[in-house]
């Protein structure tokens, strides 16, 4: 119960690590607000999340014991943003802990990449995080302190091919970190990033992302064929890590066991980055 009477707020909360984020925090004692656009993002090729997904998320909450409010909202858009933000603080009394997690994919050559694909990227996942700060910070610092996790991506310790505008958009939020680190640590806010390498979620499960791990094939991998190639990228012999696997180390973070932890780029990455 190392979370226990706090309130999580967790964005992208619809699937995959944000939903592995908000039942991993519940299980641990937390309320939790659950934010997600639940629709496709223009210029994307992943499935999108919708609202049974959400619904899914607060279901599997409920079965902890522990109470969830969900809202439909875009971390573009920060007007609705902040008023989800809100009535979700309301309805629990406050907040403590804030997991930035919505984000997108896509891919081309840097060169290659059209103005939409370039901005979309920046303002979901770079903008978007900053967003959720801005409209949670000040619940925290009412609150006397709290923890901020903005997830990043080995593409925010690395350059990666293909993706330059995620890439881009990844190392924004590890600058982003380092100057809410020292803003907010005056007022007992603690913010750190965590770096996944591939985790096993639908944004890397698709034909289109296992299609460009897999040039060679002139049919769409499957799920073996795919890992065979993701592999290589990772310095331990595992193919991706689970939602669970960035969870547990966002829970640490969020938790009074790193109550001195601050600034700090946390991989989750089977060694990608040093391999």
């Amino acid at each position: 119960m190392r979370l226990e009477g706090k309130v999580a707020l967790v964005t992208g909360a619809a699937r995959g690590i944000g939903r592995a984020q908000a039942v991993r925090f519940a299980q641990e004692g937390a309320d939790v607000i659950a934010v997600d656009v639940c629709e496709r993002v223009d210029t994307t090729v992943t499935p999108p999340a919708g609202p049974d997904d959400l619904a899914e998320t607060a279901r599997l909450v409920r079965e902890t014991g522990r109470g969830i409010e969900t809202f439909v909202a875009d971390v573009r858009d920060r007007a609705a943003l902040a008023a989800a933000v809100d009535a979700g603080v309301a309805a629990f009394g406050g907040l403590d802990v804030v997991c930035a997690t919505a984000g997108i994919t896509s891919s081309a050559p840097a060169l290659e990449l059209t103005p939409d694909a370039w901005q979309t990227m920046l303002d979901v996942n770079l903008t978007g995080v900053w967003q959720t700060c801005a409209v949670s910070a000040p619940h925290l610092i009412e609150r006397g302190g709290g923890s901020m996790i903005l997830t990043s991506s080995i593409a925010g310790l690395r350059g990666l091919v293909g993706v330059a505008h995620y890439t881009a958009a990844k190392h924004g939020v590890v600058g982003l970190m380092r100057s809410l680190a020292k803003e907010l640590a005056p007022h007992g806010v603690r913010v750190n990033t965590v770096h996944p390498t591939n985790v096993d979620t639908d944004m890397i499960q698709n034909d289109a992302v296992r299609s460009k791990f897999r040039p060679d094939l002139d049919h769409a991998p499957t799920r073996e064929e795919f890992a065979e190639a993701a592999v290589t990228m990772n310095m331990l012999p595992v193919p991706w890590v689970e939602p669970v696997d960035i969870a547990n180390a966002s829970l640490f973070l969020a938790s009074d066991e790193a109550r001195y932890i601050t600034s700090v780029s946390l991989p989750v990455d089977a060694g990608s980055t040093r391999r």
